[in-house]
């Protein structure tokens, strides 16, 4: 079972970086991916399971939730402010708060729940143009809006890019978290989550090696 090969990599990737046992959360990335892949990974134990989006999370889940109560939800992908009131309602972790507005708009409506989720900061490791994500130089001025709004934040997460050895963002992303005193790591996917273990991450992001290729017409 795939799902078992990677929780012996992680177990052997955490121990390898004289890591405590446990101190890394796998996060299964079940988007786009069809019902039964999801019931396998879900049948054999995995309990936190990853989204893109907020709609699709809402077709997915409840069905899901009858048979697995103690499965969680994390939203990874981008969220836009008017799905804000839903992925408070659906996701325990949000790993993609990247702009004041968002930031703004989310402390609302965490006001008006009474809890927040799990928060992380997307940093544009890269710096890519076409990728979401604060610029690491605006990281402070950043948190510092977040703690203005009594946000708060757990760690930081960035998608490194594809081209590049993702190694020196994960450092990056680390000295930037320690900077801050933030005790959350969100880095590392299928191909590289053993080097981002090393690097301190704290929730890993598989999809692909856990479920197989997506079909984004599926």
């Amino acid at each position: 079972m795939a799902l078992e090969e990677i929780e012996a990599r992680i177990a052997a990737a955490t121990d390898g970086a004289g890591r405590a046992a446990g101190s890394v959360t796998l996060v299964a990335i079940s988007k786009v991916q069809p019902a039964e892949r999801v019931r396998s990974v879900l049948a054999a134990g995995q309990r936190v399971f990853g989204e893109n989006r907020v709609q699709e999370a809402e077709a997915r889940w409840p069905a899901f939730h009858d048979e697995f109560p103690d499965v969680r939800q994390h939203l990874v992908g981008p969220l836009q402010t008017n799905k804000l009131a839903r992925a408070l309602a659906l996701f325990e972790a949000i790993h993609s708060l990247d702009r004041e507005s968002l930031a703004r708009k989310l402390a609302a409506g965490v006001q008006a729940r009474g809890g927040c989720p799990t928060l992380f900061v997307q940093v544009n490791t890269g710096r890519e143009p076409q990728k979401a994500g604060v610029d690491p130089d605006g990281l402070d001025g950043f948190l510092a809006a977040c703690r203005g709004y009594d946000l708060p934040v757990f760690g930081l997460m960035a998608i490194p890019p594809a081209a590049e050895d993702p190694v020196p963002h994960f450092e990056l992303l680390a000295r930037l978290a320690a900077r801050h005193g933030l005790a959350g790591l969100s880095m590392g996917m299928s191909d590289d989550f053993e080097a981002a273990i090393a690097c301190g991450a704290t929730h890993v992001r598989v999809g692909s090696a856990l479920f197989g290729t997506r079909d984004a017409a599926a």
